[in-house]
């Protein structure tokens, strides 16, 4: 079967889509579109979402110059399902990546650094990216990937996407330093860098309070700043014509590496333990003053495309968004708990519970999108394809299990559509939000768990004895609201 018949199969349940048109935009040009999207940023470490220690003041500015929504929900807890879902609009029980595959067939991956990529998106695939050429849009799309690695049918320019720069493979992301990043099919090679195995400790015999221990885990290129340079050029490039500029940066996933003039910024910050790399990551120094150095670099990368895009006359005609991909991570010297990473949810990184899923999202639209507001509205990256189809003015030619949140971004709660709920998978485990109902069943027992959010944000007490009925109707929704995981063989580029 094709890749659209594949879609209209996987998304068996899920509602046809047509959108509306632009009728009523500000601009006679259609709006740019920059959807900036962290990794492992847990939903209490941006600091209009309460976080006191890490400074985030671009971030707070999308959000007080625009929208910041409480119930938003990212498309797994792990990364690449998570983008999968995003670019797709199919939620983990449709998608056709579940986890993150690795081809662990061929051999010891990590230690081969020649091999690249994950499984791959299939060819023909419907994505974000395809929906906005079809609109007539330049599409870029730079930060990390996840979806394909080179030469495969899943590389960012066969999914939609005019220009591509950054990490196509997750295992090489996992170094800040790496020795190259690619520019669309090409290797930009980082000459100041020098490949070393992104997880090891602190040889024996090393001092951890001697700042010399750590020099052997560093380089000269930081990644970030290369592709926050390729994104602000982006953005010059095109500014005479409509784009949509998807900015999946890395920043906060370990590991713990950021240049010494941002660690400064928090060196006498926190009380500190070196990290000496016992939990798979490379060591260091610092490693609190380094995360909350991590995050607020990133941050300042993104008021500068908020600075730019005022430069240019862009910002009242341009759509900003950002949000995670998952909740935050549990190893490489992170301290989610001294943080306070999830604002007091239950669970992190890989995990179902709201820790795991429930990620920030912030959108700021001059004129368009209520300065200052919130919206409780429950929502998950599946999503943003309908909107930024009725965005545009364009009816889905596939499936989707998403809604379009346009109406509540621009304000029309009144015409907001509603859904029956929302669905994730991961390995086995299954969750579902039905109102204030969260739902969950374990793998490993099947056993099933009831919570209501409305009077438990932190999922500590389990009603589900209490609510036979909603246990039945969530069962019946586990059930029904997943095909089985279809999955082709491994591409290796």
């Amino acid at each position: 079967m094709d890749r659209r018949d594949f879609v209209r199969v996987m998304g068996l349940g899920a509602a046809a889509l047509t959108v509306g048109s632009m009728e009523g935009c500000a601009s006679s040009a259609p709006p740019n579109v920059v959807f900036i999207m962290a990794d492992d940023l847990g939903y209490g470490e941006v600091g209009v979402y309460g976080q006191a220690k890490i400074r985030t003041p671009s971030i707070d500015r999308i959000a007080n110059e625009g929208m910041r929504f409480t119930q938003h929900y990212s498309g797994s807890p792990v990364c690449a399902p998570s983008r999968c879902v995003l670019l797709t609009g199919l939620h983990t029980g449709h998608a056709y990546i579940r986890d993150n595959d690795e081809m662990n067939e061929r051999g010891d991956v990590w230690h081969d650094p020649d091999l690249e990529g994950q499984r791959p998106l299939l060819e023909g695939t419907y994505t974000l990216g395809t929906l906005f050429q079809n609109a007539g849009y330049v599409t870029g799309a730079i930060g990390k990937w996840g979806l394909g690695g080179p030469g495969s049918s899943g590389a960012p320019n066969r999914q939609g996407f005019d220009h591509w720069y950054g990490y196509l493979c997750q295992r090489v992301a996992h170094n800040y330093y790496p020795t190259h990043l690619w520019r669309n099919e090409e290797k930009d090679l980082l000459e100041g860098n020098e490949y070393f195995y992104p997880h090891q400790r602190l040889p024996e015999g090393a001092d951890p309070d001697d700042p010399a221990s750590y020099a052997p885990y560093s380089g000269r290129d930081y990644s970030m700043d290369h592709m926050a340079e390729e994104a602000r050029g982006f953005i010059r490039d095109h500014a005479r014509e409509p784009f949509f500029l998807y900015l999946p940066f890395p920043v906060p996933h370990a590991a713990l590496q950021v240049p010494e003039d941002s660690v400064d910024e928090y060196a006498q910050a926190f009380p500190e333990t070196p990290y000496v790399g016992d939990r798979g990551y490379t060591p260091h120094q610092k490693p609190r003053a380094a995360y909350a150095a991590m995050v607020t670099r990133m941050d300042r990368e993104i008021g500068s495309i908020l600075d730019l895009l005022d430069e240019l006359g862009l910002a009242e005609n341009t759509l900003v968004l950002f949000t995670s991909d998952n909740g935050p991570t549990f190893n490489g010297g992170t301290d989610s708990e001294f943080f306070g990473s999830a604002a007091g949810l239950r669970g992190l990184k890989t995990e179902l519970y709201e820790g795991g899923i429930r990620v920030p999202l912030v959108a700021r639209w001059p004129g368009r999108i209520p300065a200052g507001s919130t919206s409780e509205l429950p929502s998950a990256f599946w999503d943003f394809l309908p909107t930024f189809a009725e965005l545009t003015g364009q009816a889905l030619p596939v499936i989707t299990d998403g809604v379009s949140i346009l109406p509540t971004l621009e304000g029309r709660t009144g015409d907001q559509a509603e859904r029956d709920y929302l669905y994730w998978e991961f390995q086995g485990r299954q969750a579902v939000r039905l109102g204030r109902w969260k739902a969950y069943r374990r793998a490993s027992d099947g056993q099933f768990e009831l919570y209501d959010l409305d009077a438990d944000r932190s999922e500590s007490s389990d009603v589900a004895r209490g609510h036979p009925e909603v246990v039945a109707r969530i069962t019946e929704i586990m059930a029904n609201a997943r095909t089985a995981s279809v999955l082709f063989p491994l591409i290796r580029g």
